[in-house]
């Protein structure tokens, strides 16, 4: 009875919890979401974003300049009551996060999150020089495959000897 008790407590606390830290967001005013595609891009990479903050064939101005990219135009979309607009992040973008807002003519704002990454990301095997990585080394492997072998062999031997009880006293 004491477990179920805890148990029914806890849920309850938790869900009182959710709720008082999910209110505010959905009181903060005008703001709504941006949906921004990709959410993770390198420099030179064209960014669309979208909203339904702006309403039915609803016009806005979205504000990238926290990354260089400036100002762009948000127009309606073949899509009900969505806003599109496009940009591109510049080549002189420094990896971070940044955040993409958007001024609709009805008033509302909307904001997104852009991930700017590195471009030249170093893929593949690394080339460190010449080292042990000439080529394979047939008494190192001859070497390790006899370690191998052995501790096989050992293995067992050990087994067979637990098990058959002939072990000292």
């Amino acid at each position: 009875m004491r477990t179920t008790a805890r148990l029914l407590t806890g849920t309850a606390l938790t869900v009182a919890a959710i709720g008082a830290l999910g209110s505010p967001a959905a009181f903060a005013g005008d703001s709504e979401s941006l949906e921004v595609y990709p959410s993770s891009a390198s420099p030179g990479t064209t960014i669309t974003v979208n909203t339904l903050a702006c309403g039915k064939n609803g016009r806005g101005v979205g504000d990238a300049q926290s990354l260089g990219a400036g100002d762009f135009h948000l127009n309606p979309s073949t899509h009900k009551e969505v806003v599109v607009g496009q940009f591109t992040v510049p080549e002189h973008a420094k990896p971070g996060t940044y955040w993409i807002s958007v001024a609709c003519d009805n008033g509302r704002t909307a904001r997104g999150e852009l991930v700017v990454k590195h471009k030249d990301r170093p893929s593949g095997h690394v080339r460190t020089g010449v080292g042990g990585s000439v080529g394979p080394d047939t008494t190192q492997i001859a070497a390790g495959a006899a370690v191998l072998a052995a501790a096989a062999v050992g293995g067992t031997w050990l087994l067979r000897r637990r098990a058959s009880g002939a072990q000292d006293g």
